[in-house]
């Protein structure tokens, strides 16, 4: 099977199980609750191996809602302004210094887990539109990655979701990872330099419950 055919498949597996989360959704007899939520972003790139090396600082912010719910589950959909991305570091032949700057629209589909009315589990799957791309570079090498735009890219990026929320009233504040599932360079040219990655972005964040149960 090919990249392509993977990439199709992986893909059209995470719209079935968003699909049905959603379809769930509006058949439960349930009054939905809804907020706004952002935070911190530290995302990177990776092949096989994740780290924290060269990570980026962004943020996000978007809203949410939670569907279908009862005393120990709800369905949590949202959609948020993301930005990702990563500094690559190149030295030997040449020496150059390239940041990734990635700007997404995210769509989580996720499963709230409640533990009591203080702690929450979520987990599920997310979809994403990249909405802007820019790159700076310097070295032996000057400007010439800046050439790289968002037609360099893929267009979509899904992957898993996962994390906690800790609530206190009104407020949720909880910490979340996202695992990319899409290699993100498109061109040649972007492979050149990103091969095989894909996206990794951890989150820490504050929600904001807007009505009531």
């Amino acid at each position: 099977m090919n990249t392509k055919m993977k990439t199709s498949t992986g893909y059209t597996a995470c719209l079935l199980v968003a699909l049905t989360l959603f379809s769930l959704a509006v058949s439960a007899q349930s009054t939905p609750t809804y907020g706004i939520k952002g935070g911190l972003n530290v995302s990177n790139f990776y092949v096989e191996d994740i780290d924290d090396k060269n990570a980026r600082l962004g943020f996000h912010a978007g809203l949410y809602g939670q569907l279908f719910a009862t005393g120990f589950f709800a369905l949590q959909p949202e959609i948020n302004f993301s930005t990702r991305g990563n500094e690559v570091i190149s030295d030997g032949l040449f020496d150059q210094k390239t940041r990734f700057n990635l700007n997404y629209i995210d769509v989580p589909v996720l499963a709230v887990f409640k533990v009591g009315d203080k702690l929450e589990f979520h987990a599920g799957v997310y979809g994403a539109y990249l909405v802007g791309a820019s790159i700076k570079s310097e070295g032996d090498l000057g400007e010439w990655f800046d050439e790289l735009n968002r037609d360099n890219f893929e267009s979509f990026d899904y992957g898993f979701s996962g994390g906690l929320g800790l609530n206190f009233g009104a407020i949720q504040v909880g910490a979340r990872y996202n695992l990319g599932l899409v290699e993100i360079a498109k061109s040649d040219q972007a492979r050149m330099v990103l091969g095989d990655s894909k996206n990794s972005l951890g989150q820490l964040y504050i929600a904001f419950r807007l009505n009531e149960n």
